[in-house]
């Protein structure tokens, strides 16, 4: 029978994973904490919403205003060439959401399945021999392969989730609340370019960094837009959710758990509610409103906390005792706003697990990433804890 996790090391991962929030926005996060005792929370013209209910709430019955500056839809339109998911409203918002399903639906990501174990397979092979592996590198070739899959492109995954991760740390970084750090401001605008080259129908971006493309034609630009989004969330969700992920397993003693076919799918799905990837949701309300018994008013800046909607700072991951899928849910958004790629998130993670599971690797290296705005690793490094060939 698979033992629940022990207390004692479900507080030594927590405090592992809190380092990746304190070493990139310490401020930030102490004012989420402080705050979060209340379901919402107005600051001056800024209502914090930490509340499960009231998160709901907000994306599902809230108009929102899909082109406000300081948003992740402000964000998109400012680094696309053409119109994307975000930014659009009606008819041209429910048919890009239904390609986008397409996509990453089952038979999607069944079809892409391949190609991120073969990474797996390869990047992970050393833990069998002794020897360690850092898992981030791991996950931004996870990510950079599986968008060059899913989106036909030609260009090198490397370079992909490089420009992708480039791109999508300026873009969140310049929405979320708080101070910027010294030359970050203005930062968006080259990787943005390079994704844009890297991933234009038809092109295989070796021009480089430095050696610009050809100029999109306006069919190309607008289909360039979509793709550049969707690479940015994918490898931004990827490189942060995966190494996380396998701290946790590692620091909670969750590898039994991990190694169960049968609670695996369970397991992956609190870990996701704990990591919380995109731990926060900038919106703008777009008319007056009630959240909560708190008013609300047209052009008020929303921070939807993710992170506590889905009790992550209070409930721990356990397949044996899962959060109710309603709660857990919530880190992908919900209604119309639910993120169409968490079914690839799941998959990613649940193989994973899988292959990490028979070695049990413990986290021998950890330093955060503080210059990206997501909570994630720059490096995690990790170690077979039993011998090679040495049965648990």
């Amino acid at each position: 029978m698979t033992p629940p996790p022990r207390p004692a090391a479900v507080r030594a991962a927590r405090r592992r994973d809190r380092r990746v929030y304190t070493r990139s926005h310490p401020l930030l996060f102490a004012l989420l904490a402080a705050a979060r005792r209340r379901p919402v929370t107005r600051i001056g013209g800024t209502l914090l919403i930490h509340g499960s209910d009231p998160y709901r709430h907000a994306l599902t019955r809230i108009p929102l205003d899909r082109t406000a500056a300081g948003t992740t839809a402000g964000a998109a339109r400012e680094l696309s060439t053409g119109t994307v998911l975000f930014d659009q409203d009606g008819t041209g918002h429910r048919d890009t959401r239904r390609a986008v399903a397409d996509r990453l639906g089952a038979a999607g990501v069944e079809r892409l399945r391949p190609v991120w174990q073969e990474v797996l397979e390869r990047r992970l092979a050393p833990l069998a021999a002794g020897r360690a592996v850092d898992l981030v590198p791991v996950a931004r070739e996870v990510a950079g392969a599986t968008v060059r899959a899913l989106l036909d492109a030609r260009a090198d995954p490397r370079h992909i989730a490089d420009a992708a991760a480039r791109t999508a740390a300026a873009a969140v970084r310049d929405h979320l609340p708080g101070p910027r750090r010294p030359g970050t401001t203005h930062g968006a605008a080259e990787p943005a370019a390079q994704l844009h080259a890297l991933l234009a129908p038809g092109r295989t971006g070796t021009a480089g960094r430095h050696r610009p493309q050809p100029a999109l034609t306006p069919g190309e630009a607008e289909e360039t837009g979509l793709r550049a989004m969707l690479a940015v969330a994918a490898v931004t969700t990827t490189v942060a959710a995966l190494p996380r992920a396998a701290a946790w397993c590692a620091d909670a003693a969750l590898w039994d758990q991990a190694a169960d076919d049968r609670l695996r799918p369970a397991l992956v799905q609190e870990l996701l509610r704990v990591l919380a990837p995109s731990p926060l949701l900038p919106r703008v309300a777009a008319a007056d409103a009630d959240l909560g018994g708190c008013p609300v008013r047209a052009g008020d800046r929303l921070i939807l906390v993710a992170r506590h909607a889905a009790l992550a700072h209070s409930a721990p991951p356990d397949a044996l005792s899962p959060a109710p899928p309603t709660v857990a849910h919530l880190v992908f958004g919900a209604g119309a706003h639910t993120c169409p790629g968490a079914r690839l998130a799941h998959a990613q993670l649940d193989d994973l697990l899988a292959a990490l599971a028979p070695h049990r690797p413990t986290v021998v290296r950890a330093r955060a990433d503080r210059a990206s705005a997501l909570p994630g690793w720059r490096s995690l490094t990790v170690r077979a804890a039993l011998p090679p060939g040495q049965d648990r």
